[in-house]
Parts: C-alpha cells; sequence; structure tokens
C-alpha cells in the first residue's frame, strides 16, 4: 500500500507528547478529598471502571492515528507496472484436420493434444505464447501474449468441424502452418524462438512446402519442434452414419522423413507420440528449453482505501465519547 500525501504521517509523533503528559499529568486533573488518613485505602479492591479507565486514552490515540493514515491517502500500487521476467516466444501450431478426430488417443487425437498444450501453457506463466491452426489452410487463432488466460480459452475453442463444416479446406498443409507460425515470430527480439509443430499425416495442401517453410524458420534463428501423433498403421474413426456413429479403421500416414527434416533443420527435435501419456512426455521434454530475459507490463486498478480508516477513527471517536459520558462519567 502506498499513501499520496506522506507528509501527514508525521503528524504521528504527536502520539509521543500525548502520552508522556497523559503518564505525568492526569492524576492531576483527576478530583480529589482530603482525609485524615487514607492508609487503609490502600488495601481496597480497584472497581472495574477504575481499571478500565486507560480506555478512553486509548480509543483517542487509535481516532487520531486512524485520522492521520487517512489524511495521507493510502492507495493501491501505480496503475502501470513494469517487470523483469523469464521466458521464450513460442507458437504452438497444431493441426486441425478432420483425421485428429481418430480415437487411438484418448478421448481423440485433437482433445488429447488440446489437453496437453493447456497444461504446457499453464507451466510456463512467464513465457510469449501464441497458437496457428490449419489443416487444408492455416490461420492464426491468437497471437502471442503473455494473457494465458485467453489463449486457453481460444485453444478450447479449436475443433475439427471447421474443414468438416466447409470454413476452410481440409487436408494436411504443414508448410503453410509451420510458415505461419514463424511468420508471429518474425518480429520477437527473444534469444529463443521455438515454434511446436503438431500433426497427424503428411503435406497434401498449401503453396509452401514444409521444407521450404523449415529454411525460413533457420533463417530467422527459429527451432521447430514437431510431433507426429497417432499409433502405428491403423487407428480407429468415428464415421458418421444416419442414427449413430460407425468405427472405421483409417491408415495412419504420418510424414515422419519430413517432420524429422524439418527438426534437424532448424536445430530442434522430432518426436512420435502414439498415446496421451507419450505425448505428455514429450511436452514435458520441450518444457526444458532455455529462457530469456524480456519486459512485461502488467496493468492493475488503482483506487483510494482512505475510507476503511477514516470510518474507523469516526467510531473509535464517538465509542471514547460515548463512554466519557455513561460508563466513566465523573461527578466534579
Amino acid at each position: 500500500m502506498e499513501f499520496a500525501n506522506k507528509e501527514y504521517l508525521l503528524l504521528l509523533l504527536l502520539v509521543i507528547p500525548y502520552v508522556v503528559w497523559y503518564m505525568m499529568y492526569r492524576k492531576r486533573t483527576e478530583p480529589t478529598m482530603r482525609m485524615s488518613d487514607t492508609y487503609h485505602l490502600h488495601f481496597m479492591p480497584r472497581s472495574w471502571r477504575v481499571m478500565l479507565m486507560p480506555v478512553l486514552p486509548i480509543l483517542r490515540i487509535l481516532a487520531f492515528v486512524l485520522l492521520v493514515v487517512a489524511m495521507a491517502r493510502p492507495q493501491t500500487s501505480n496503475s502501470w507496472k513494469n517487470k523483469t521476467v523469464e521466458g521464450i516466444d513460442i507458437m504452438l501450431a497444431i493441426d486441425v484436420s478432420t483425421s485428429m478426430l481418430a480415437e487411438d488417443l484418448k478421448p481423440n487425437r485433437i482433445e488429447a493434444a488440446k489437453q496437453v498444450a493447456a497444461e504446457f501453457i499453464a507451466g510456463r506463466a512467464n513465457d510469449n505464447i501464441g497458437l496457428t491452426i490449419f489443416a487444408g489452410e492455416s490461420f492464426t487463432q491468437c497471437p502471442m501474449t503473455t494473457d494465458h488466460a485467453s489463449l486457453l480459452n481460444m485453444l478450447r475453442s479449436v475443433r475439427t468441424d471447421i474443414a468438416a463444416r466447409g470454413l476452410i479446406e481440409d487436408g494436411t498443409a504443414i508448410g503453410m502452418g509451420l510458415a505461419n507460425a514463424v511468420s508471429r515470430l518474425k518480429g520477437s527480439k527473444a534469444k529463443s524462438k521455438v515454434v511446436i509443430l503438431l500433426t497427424d499425416g503428411s503435406n497434401n495442401m498449401g503453396d509452401i512446402s514444409p521444407m521450404t517453410a523449415a529454411e525460413i524458420a533457420k533463417s530467422m534463428g527459429i527451432r521447430v519442434y514437431t510431433i507426429g501423433v497417432g499409433t502405428n498403421k491403423v487407428a480407429p474413426y468415428p464415421m458418421p452414419v444416419a442414427g449413430g456413429v460407425q468405427y472405421v479403421n483409417i491408415p495412419v500416414e504420418i510424414d515422419t522423413k519430413t517432420l524429422g527434416q524439418i527438426a534437424a533443420t532448424t536445430n530442434g527435435e522430432f518426436y512420435r507420440a502414439t498415446n496421451t501419456s507419450e505425448l505428455h512426455n514429450i511436452y514435458q521434454e520441450i518444457d526444458k528449453l532455455e529462457k530469456t530475459k524480456f519486459n512485461v507490463t502488467k496493468f492493475s486498478k488503482r483506487y483510494e482505501a482512505y475510507q476503511t480508516f477514516a470510518l474507523g477513527a469516526l467510531l473509535a471517536l464517538l465509542l471514547e465519547l460515548l463512554l466519557r459520558v455513561t460508563v466513566f462519567r465523573k461527578l466534579p
């Protein structure tokens, strides 16, 4: 908590002379009665009113302190706050072709990919992370950001039916997906720039070949980690039929050679994930990447917080006055 008018806090020093005055001179202001001998009065028990008399000056001091704090205008921290954190710039490129509905990974390839990617994002709070999706075409779902809550919301909304509904062409344009992700890292000043590309097929669409995109990434100092998801040979695929779903076995055709060449060209790594557990382990390994420093600007709302202290001062003063004229009332 900060104070807009810190100079008012110096008034708290006045509490010291008041306490000294109260301790030294309070007895002189109390009414007295002359008696020939007060020796026996020393052994008389003190009433609870006498024992609680110091409550009055304590309440007065408390009211004064709270009033001074309120005058100093306590506030939250400044609206904009810059800090340096550790992180890298990462673009996730995820295949959303209809073949990602195959259920060799549980519950299916796309949901397993989204779940593991979400865990990866949650574990890297200081990183700039963005999301590109591709099928027969590619586009950016979310540019690089440290607002991971928004990124995760966009990741959850990713579905494979955008190709099935004709919003984009179906197919697997690995080169286009990689090129799109690389373009988002073009202006990055981070020392470490990474693309994590996940697919379950081989390049069969797009105007840019995977190796051309890999050479572009290499020229920009971007490492590409490629992941091929899917079991070997065949995988169960839900085929919609009248009144329900019929499962058929579709061949698994992952171009491991090209994915390996992309990783090798960019000084990255190629991984194969035949189940959800392996996919999770792959992301854990990638999580050990090098970190670099960059500045993050965060916004926090600023508001006045004096109201509580002013109210406390008023209540303490009213309580002191009430006790003085009732319970601790003195007769002249």
